[in-house]
């Protein structure tokens, strides 16, 4: 196994993103649309939150699901962006080692990172990128 990987190798570069002025139903249709089950908010090109499939699940009866439309549509147009997201998450640079990122997962209990590099957003890592990576090579 290659010791001092960085995440740069393992992070999606080409991220998903919502504008923190968007709708909920925004986000509900960008998970869906693209099977991912985490988007960075941003103001601009600053991360100011992120928003996962959990958070949305956690507010709706199935808003992720076909066929529960009705009762979710209201939850989803009475709530915000900002008050659903979860606000100044933890981001690390394209050069940190994957292990290092292993442990702040295991620590932060938390599954996905901003990638940001001079307040930039190059990417998004999560745990499935790790685990991946260390299955690759350990196989």
């Amino acid at each position: 196994m290659k010791k001092r990987e960085p995440i740069s190798h393992i992070m999606t570069k080409s991220v998903i993103t919502v504008n923190q002025n968007d709708d909920l139903k925004n986000v509900v249709e960008k998970l869906k649309a693209n099977s991912i089950r985490h988007i960075p908010v941003v103001n601009g090109k600053e991360v100011v939150g992120i928003i996962s499939r959990t958070d949305i699940n956690r507010l709706t009866f199935g808003a992720l699901f076909d066929g529960q439309d009705g009762a979710d549509e209201a939850i989803l147009e009475m709530l915000t962006i900002p008050q659903v997201m979860t606000a100044k998450p933890k981001t690390v640079s394209s050069d940190l080692i994957i292990r290092d990122l292993a442990e702040i997962f295991v620590k932060e209990e938390f599954h996905a990172a901003p990638v940001v590099d001079k307040g930039e957003l190059k990417g998004i890592v999560t745990t499935t990128d790790v685990l991946k990576y260390f299955l690759e090579e350990n196989y």
